[in-house]
């Protein structure tokens, strides 16, 4: 099972059920957890037959997988933990079918707290695995023994697995941390963890192969391999891309985004509006008032989709959408606060304005692909 940690918040409620709320954070469980928490049982009762019979061993099954994600839950709760010490906010944890996430909203302040965050994980897995040990030294024989020595061998081999220095894995951002401390940059940090990742993900498949390990028709081991791989070596390309995205982020400027905009009256000819803006070397038409106010930008979209040749015949204001007072934009916003104004009000064109009120330009969506270009 795999476990990792996210500071890229998402949208409570779309993804799961809330279940629990320890230390006040949202303990959400995918509606796909169900469905793979019955195949495990499954499997696990089908490995008990020959030890137990009837009902019982897929009661004995399903304590095992309980109690394996509550260990699970146990890994994630440590990450979190440590991430509210250091004032780190924690949106919630999800647990799905392959192992769980902490979704921290902010990126730890400095190398030594992430590393911190990162290992609390498999350092509290590898602690429930040792108490199991010793536990089988007291519950030794029957079902409770069985539990026991099942849930010490998972909590181990989980803690054992985060602890492999590729991202998305704990030990990933534990690498991650050393590399931040000895470059000071936090971005080569993450894509040199990531492609670790990614070389992990590729030994994963290829080494039991290589070896012969899963050459005797085990198809069980064989799809576990290739899920965990592609779990690894998708998690490592969207740490990539995440990290991208931040490094373009401080290009995303509402003023060097925008574009030069001319105003006409609504009953203004589209071709004549055209005509107009092309003179001005404008690529945006604003329509306005009696007064002069800006009522409502053209739409690009919606011109390029008319022939020419009709143009002429339709009014501006039948091409443009009103302006909405969520579609007015500060010239002045960038990064995430540009991102996040756009993605209140989703639109093709914004109006962009001084703090005086008067007009700056437009700014359209499309023009932000630009910008993330390759991401």
């Amino acid at each position: 099972m795999a476990s990792g940690q996210e500071e890229k918040p998402q949208r409570q409620g779309q993804h799961g059920i809330v279940v629990a709320r320890p230390f006040g954070i949202p303990v959400y469980v995918s509606p796909y957890w169900f469905v793979i928490a019955g195949v495990f049982i499954v499997i696990y009762a089908n490995d008990l037959s020959t030890s137990l019979h009837g009902s019982t061993r897929y009661v004995v099954a399903a304590a095992f997988v309980v109690l394996l994600y509550l260990s699970v839950l146990v890994h994630e709760l440590s990450h979190s933990v440590v991430a509210l010490g250091y004032g780190l906010p924690v949106r919630r944890i999800l647990l799905y079918p392959l192992g769980g996430i902490s979704e921290i909203e902010r990126e730890p302040q400095t190398p030594g707290r992430e590393f911190c965050v990162s290992a609390a994980g498999p350092a509290l897995s590898l602690l429930l695995g040792a108490a199991g040990w010793g536990l089988t030294r007291v519950v030794t024989a029957g079902i409770g023994g069985s539990l026991v020595r099942q849930l010490m061998f998972a909590n181990i081999i989980v803690g054992i697995f985060n602890l492999l220095p590729g991202l998305p894995l704990d030990g990933g951002r534990m690498l991650r941390a050393l590399v931040w401390k000895l470059t000071g940059r936090p971005a080569t940090a993450t894509i040199a963890a990531a492609w670790v990742g990614r070389v992990l993900a590729i030994a994963l498949l290829v080494i039991p192969f290589y070896s012969g390990e899963l050459s005797g028709g085990d198809m069980v081991s064989t799809l576990w391999v290739v899920v965990i791989a592609a779990f690894m070596w998708i998690g490592a390309g969207q740490s990539i891309r995440a990290t991208k995205f931040r490094e373009r982020l401080p290009e995303l400027q509402a003023r060097r985004l925008a574009r030069r905009a001319i105003s006409v009256p609504a009953s203004t000819p589209l071709a004549e509006a055209i005509r107009q803006a092309d003179a001005s070397r404008a690529r945006a038409v604003v329509v306005v008032d009696h007064d002069n106010r800006p009522i409502a930008i053209v739409n690009e979209a919606a011109v390029m989709a008319t022939p020419p040749q009709r143009r002429p015949w339709i009014d501006a204001g039948s091409m443009a959408r009103t302006i909405e007072p969520n579609l007015v934009l500060s010239a002045d916003l960038s990064g995430m606060a540009l991102l996040e104004a756009m993605r209140r009000a989703p639109a093709s064109e914004y109006l962009l304005v001084e703090s005086s009120g008067q007009v700056y330009g437009v700014l359209a969506a499309k023009d932000l692909d630009h910008v993330f270009a390759g991401v």
